[in-house]
């Protein structure tokens, strides 16, 4: 875990839960060049921001999806995305950061005019914010209210797309930009008995998109129909290209053993911009004991 010193601890800055649980010390290929975010997102933020997107320890200073684990990657240049500003109150940001010294004023408006200038505030975080996020040009992800401190959150919410603004925290002075907005994720659970039910509408097999995050031996003795098997073991060839095989609008669900493998990629996923995603209460274990007994237990 990324920890500067001297900076506050990660649980109090800008997210206040934990919403990003991670999977254990595997290490993820394509997740190489990413770091873990700054030190406002309070317990765990996962995009795929982090080495180890899955990691249990807790890896965003910010807080709030680590999970991180978003298509957050370091911006090269301007990002210009076209999610515009007519969402409501109910939207999420993608935002990154510098954060300089209380005393430090007087370097935060000369980093801001060299950015008027056309330099990239993702290039000066790496150089001058004293924030772990710096490590990935300053990015925090995704982030909705109520997971920024307050008077970060006032800042980044009111801030239209694309323009960097500036505001103080107990942690300092930051610049800070919005790259983009859209509309709050769905992120849930769903109970064996109800996906069982589900799963005897045809047109629901047609129409979801069914993940099995086990590894290959584990599938091989129990399975659901229509799942199509991603194991967590082999993330970084199908991490990355998450988004081509699977539409991000249409619901998703995620399947493992009993649940804890499942639960974390279901975060990871909202993170990469997948607007509805279930995890499987349970896993597969859980299913066959509470709707189906034909599916074999191991």
């Amino acid at each position: 875990m990324l920890r500067a010193k001297n900076l506050p601890s990660c649980s109090e800055f800008l997210v206040s839960r934990l919403r990003f649980p991670m999977l254990g010390c595997i290490s993820f290929s394509s997740f190489s060049s990413l770091k873990p975010s700054s030190i406002f997102l309070t317990q765990r933020v996962s995009h795929n921001i982090l080495h180890n997107p899955f990691s249990t320890s807790l890896r965003f200073p910010f807080v709030g999806r680590s999970p991180s684990m978003e298509s957050t990657r370091r911006p090269q240049g301007k990002v210009m995305f076209s999610a515009g500003s007519s969402l409501g109150r109910n939207k999420e940001i993608l935002v990154h950061h510098l954060l300089v010294g209380e005393k430090d004023l007087k370097l935060l408006m000369e980093l801001q005019q060299r950015i008027a200038g056309g330099e990239d505030l993702s290039d000066l975080a790496v150089e001058y914010s004293i924030c772990p996020s710096k490590e990935n040009g300053g990015m925090l992800g995704w982030v909705r209210r109520g997971q920024l401190v307050p008077e970060f959150e006032k800042a980044a919410f009111s801030a239209s797309l694309n323009k960097v603004v500036r505001c103080k925290t107990e942690y300092g002075w930051h610049l800070l930009e919005v790259l983009s907005e859209r509309e709050e994720s769905i992120l849930g659970e769903i109970e064996p008995v109800d996906l069982h039910s589900k799963m005897q509408d045809p047109n629901f097999l047609q129409e979801a998109q069914l993940i099995d995050v086990r590894e290959h031996e584990e599938v091989t003795q129990a399975s659901l129909p229509g799942f199509k098997v991603l194991p967590l073991r082999q993330f970084g060839a199908w991490g990355s290209i998450i988004t081509d095989e699977f539409d991000p609008e249409k619901d998703t669900y995620v399947l493992c053993h009993h649940g804890v493998r499942s639960s974390q990629v279901a975060k990871w996923l909202q993170t990469q911009g997948f607007k509805r995603v279930f995890n499987v209460s349970g896993g597969i274990h859980a299913y066959s004991l509470k709707a189906d007994p034909s599916v074999p237990t191991y």
